[in-house]
């Protein structure tokens, strides 16, 4: 296979596909998705989609790892940055996610959600969502370790805190998504900081924050 269709290099196409994939899933949602539905969001030959990708699962999957593969690489901190505000800005970008030129967050997040949903019967994609929340959990968990170590963060259980973190996370983007609560992600950060984050910051002294 080239790395062009002729009009751009493979990589510019697949994100064409993908854009279109997205635009194409809110239309028509994932059980009633069809082919044709991506190949009429975008201005390339239906036919680039079937060079690109071996048939609809083959491209959900991939699709499905496009959009995990922008919220993973989309935290920005400084090497210098202190850990509890990098725990910030990790939750901040699972509760609000990046900016996007197309769509917003919450957009991109009801079709998360709805792959999600059928992922229950699809082992490959349920294994592609395990892998994220793994890695999510872990990035959290990591910076809790640091700040331990570091001596501003008490000595909890890094991986039970990054447990509780990651499942409030994923439990406000469901409410918000599934029960139309748009305040959810905003309750779930004040929580989170008045619950989790103060009481686990302690100052030079070992003393707990007020």
């Amino acid at each position: 296979m080239s790395e062009s269709d002729g009009s751009a290099s493979g990589k510019e196409t697949e994100e064409v596909i993908m854009e279109a994939t997205f635009r194409a899933l809110r239309e028509h949602g994932y059980a009633d998705l069809r082919m044709r539905h991506i190949g009429d969001e975008m201005e390339l030959t239906r036919q680039v989609i079937h060079y690109h990708f071996e048939g609809k699962y083959d491209l959900l999957s991939s699709f499905l790892e496009y959009v995990i593969d922008q919220y993973e690489g989309s935290v920005d901190v400084d090497r210098d940055t202190d850990p509890r505000t990098e725990l910030e800005a990790r939750i901040d970008q699972c509760l609000f996610g990046p900016e996007f030129e197309e769509f917003t967050h919450w957009d991109r997040m009801k079709v998360y959600h709805e792959l999600y949903t059928y992922a229950q019967n699809d082992e490959q994609h349920r294994e592609i969502f395990n892998e994220h929340y793994e890695r999510i959990r872990g990035s959290i968990v990591e910076v809790v370790e640091d700040g331990i170590e570091q001596g501003v963060f008490r000595d909890v259980d890094a991986e039970r805190m990054g447990q509780l973190v990651t499942d409030a996370i994923h439990a406000a983007r469901g409410r918000r998504i599934s029960l139309g609560h748009d305040d959810a992600p905003d309750e779930a950060r004040r929580a989170i900081h008045e619950f989790v984050l103060d009481p686990l910051c302690i100052d030079a002294e070992g003393n707990r924050y007020s």
